[in-house]
Parts: structure tokens; C-alpha cells; sequence
């Protein structure tokens, strides 16, 4: 099928009286840092100044309530859900092509991980959307939109199946630390005239994988409202999960709360987390780490808990749709990745006034000034161990960052003034 896209180097166009129309795509709104970073996006546009169309592919996740009343959310297209409902169940309803398009894309993936001998491989995500989106139908045929925003990749459904003048398309990853078909994905992400980076480091990652596109990049933050994330964080929430600190081994009047949110995946090393918390208590610091979120790595946590015997000191807290009460009531938030793009909470933890530590991954000097306003410790269990030890004690020091903390502003509402400056010219 032939690229629906046109003049993507076309300059930005004036408007009359009615607003720019702007497009954009994401594949569901369940609770995760990017759908987090659409909604923030989304709260901060003037709507005055833009029309906004949303199409989600799949119209489930929490944060579909979150959308803001003045989006037009497009009706579900059932064809669209097909491309993350089981297999089986959208052959008993007659999707073949669809069916036949995500078989032949792992076969693909299965054939590409073997002759690379990778263990662990993102180019699945790239081989499906190559195989599924020539079945799909076009969206809004009858309308060229000012603006396409594709939110995630893949990004080949706004890339083929959406009119527009312009078209741009989201990096929320880190790419210099996963394994991708660059073959595969370079057509793509050049097809779009803007490609929008979270931070400076993501540009890096991505570049060290596409060079060529250097030309498109444009940085953008993550858009967070200070003032939303306080009041949101000062609304009541479950503290049943506390129950599952009683009895510990060590229990003093005054426990270090620790606080970790986001995805149950192999980046977020939630997994690792345990073994970092089963040191500190090994040293003697009584430890309640509690953790915010939702994957499929929960039966690999689960398993670390109990190998380590961390049931009173390591507890999940589940699925929230409002971390923010969770992330004010802890001590220092902790975010342990093996690696990340930008991580939305680590910037939330800050407007909320906490300490933060992290590890050292290739974008964790984007997350944060080293000393100032957090700290970074290695990416491995026993350094992460003893440097987050060391911060603990170090009473000091979590003062001087909360002082900073603060000072600064951590609000970045204006970035959609990048969206303004293409759209009204």
C-alpha cells in the first residue's frame, strides 16, 4: 500500500478562523509513562488554538477517563483491536489476514534472533506492525489533518494509513540498549518530517542506531503539571498494602519507606529491586519498599520475594491509577532501572519534594543533577546496594536535596508551544 503521507516538508500554513486539526495515535491508555506523558500533553493544549482528533486503537486502559472533554475521541475500529487480542480469538471471529500477518511476524522475529543470537529483542514489535498494517483501514479517509502525532511505535499506522501535512513521530526509549531490525524501522521513522525526542541522551541512544535522521530530531520533553501532580497527591488512597510491612524482622518505630512506581518489565529491573532490598536489610536497615505497578514480570518478582524471604520487606502494592498519594507518603523514591528513555515518575517524585535516587543507565544524567537534586548509583545489585545504604545514613544529604528540591520548578507545560510554532506558522 502506498504511503498516505504528503508534503512532509511543508511549511507551517496559517489559519482562518477555525483551528489547526491535529491527529494523533496510540495503541491504548492503560497506566504506563508514555500514556502518562499523552495525557499530561494532552492537558496542557489550548484548545482554542487546536483541534484534537484521538484515535486509540483499543479503547481500554484507566487513563481513558483521564482524557480531557474537548478531544474528540474517534469511535474503536474493531480491526485496530486485532493487532493485541489473542490470536486465537480473532481467527474464531474472521480476522485471517490480521491472524496471519502476526504469525508470519514472529516466524520473522524467531529467524532474526537466531541468526542474531539475541536473547532479548524489540524487533517483534516492528515485524507486526510490517505484517498487519497493509489489512488495516485508513482512518478519517476524508480528512487531511494539520498535524499527525503518532504517540509509540510502531509507527507505521499514521505513517500509511492517516492524510496530513505534517507528521511526526514519539521516541520514548532508550535505543542504544535494546536490539532492533534497523533495516526494518530506518524507512519508517524516515517517512515522518519530525521525530520527537524526550531527552537529550534518547537522542543519543537513537541516533547511534539511525544517524542519517539527525536532520529530523526535535527535543520535547515529557509535559508534567506541577499543580496537577500535588492535588492528585493529596487525595486518599489504599494503605491496606502497609499491612504487609507487620512483623518484620528488625521492626523499629521509624522504617525507611521506599518507593518504586511503574511497569512489572525487564527495563524497570523491579525483579533486581529485591535483591537490592534483601542487602540493605542484610545490613540492618529496616527497609519497607513498597512498589507501584503492573506486568508480566509479577510471577519473576514473586518468585524473588520468596527466594529471598522479603515478604515483610518488599511488597506489591498493584495497579494504581493515582500513584501520586503512594509516591508523597515515602521516604526516597527509587527508581532502579536497567536501563530507561526518560522516566515520567522520577520527575514527579521530585515536584513532590522526595529524594531520589537512580542507576546509572546511558540517559540518567537527563533524569537528574547528580547531588543536587537526587542521586545516581551503579546498575548493579551490590553497588546499587551499598550507595543507596550510604544515602540512607547520610541525613544530610537528603535534606540538602529536598531543600533544592524545593526551588526548583520541575512544571513544563510551555513545551507544546513546539506543537503551536508548527501548526499556526
Amino acid at each position: 500500500m502506498k504511503n498516505q503521507s504528503s508534503h512532509q516538508n511543508r511549511q507551517p500554513i496559517k489559519h482562518g478562523t477555525t483551528p489547526p486539526r491535529i491527529f494523533i495515535a496510540i495503541q491504548y491508555l492503560e497506566i504506563g509513562g508514555a500514556e502518562r506523558s499523552l495525557i499530561g500533553l494532552l492537558n496542557a493544549l489550548d484548545y482554542s488554538r487546536c483541534q484534537v482528533d484521538l484515535f486509540v486503537y483499543r479503547h481500554s486502559g484507566e487513563f481513558m477517563n483521564l482524557i480531557p472533554k474537548e478531544v474528540n475521541l474517534l469511535p474503536e475500529v474493531k480491526k485496530y483491536t486485532t493487532l493485541t487480542r489473542p490470536i486465537r480469538k480473532i481467527i474464531r471471529e474472521g480476522y485471517w489476514d490480521i491472524a496471519a500477518g502476526r504469525i508470519a511476524a514472529h516466524l520473522l522475529d524467531w529467524c532474526y534472533r537466531k541468526r542474531r543470537k539475541a536473547k532479548e529483542s524489540q524487533a517483534i514489535f516492528q515485524y507486526v506492525a510490517d505484517c498487519t498494517t497493509p489489512f488495516l483501514p485508513s482512518i478519517n479517509e476524508g480528512r487531511t489533518y494539520d498535524l499527525a502525532i503518532s504517540f509509540l511505535t510502531p509507527h507505521n499506522i499514521v505513517r500509511d494509513k492517516v492524510k496530513a501535512q505534517q507528521k511526526w513521530a514519539w521516541i520514548h526509549t532508550d535505543y542504544s540498549f535494546i536490539d532492533i531490525n534497523t533495516r526494518r524501522e530506518l524507512p519508517v521513522w524516515g517517512a515522518f518530517g519530525r521525530i520527537i525526542s524526550i531527552s537529550e541522551s534518547v537522542s543519543k541512544g537513537f541516533l547511534s542506531k539511525f544517524p542519517s535522521l539527525e536532520c529530523k530530531l526535535i527535543l520535547m520533553e515529557n509535559i508534567l503539571s506541577e499543580t496537577f501532580i500535588r492535588e492528585q497527591a493529596e487525595l486518599p488512597f489504599d494503605t491496606s498494602f502497609l499491612q504487609a510491612f507487620e512483623g518484620r524482622e528488625g521492626q523499629t518505630k521509624h522504617p525507611v519507606l521506599l518507593c518504586t512506581v511503574g511497569r512489572f518489565s525487564y527495563p524497570k529491573a523491579i525483579d533486581r529491586a529485591v535483591y537490592i532490598c534483601r542487602q540493605l536489610v542484610q545490613q540492618g536497615i529496616d527497609v519497607c519498599w513498597y512498589v507501584v505497578g503492573y506486568g508480566g514480570d509479577k510471577p519473576l518478582i514473586r518468585k524473588a520475594i520468596a527466594e529471598t524471604g522479603m515478604e515483610k520487606h518488599f511488597v506489591l502494592a498493584g495497579k494504581q491509577m493515582n500513584p501520586y498519594p503512594y509516591i508523597k507518603a515515602c521516604d526516597i523514591y527509587v527508581q532502579p532501572s536497567r536501563y530507561e528513555g526518560k522516566a515520567v515518575t522520577v520527575r514527579e517524585a521530585q515536584i513532590l519534594g522526595k529524594p531520589v535516587v537512580i542507576t546509572r543507565f546511558p540517559t540518567s544524567s537527563s533524569q537528574l543533577e547528580e547531588g543536587v537534586d537526587g542521586i545516581i548509583i551503579p546498575n548493579n545489585v551490590k553497588g546499587a546496594a551499598e550507595g543507596l545504604a550510604q544515602f540512607i545514613a547520610d541525613k544530610r544529604q537528603q535534606e540538602a536535596i529536598k531543600a533544592q528540591l524545593r526551588i526548583r520548578h520541575y512544571g513544563n507545560e510551555k513545551e507544546v508551544g513546539k506543537i503551536y510554532s508548527a501548526i499556526e506558522g
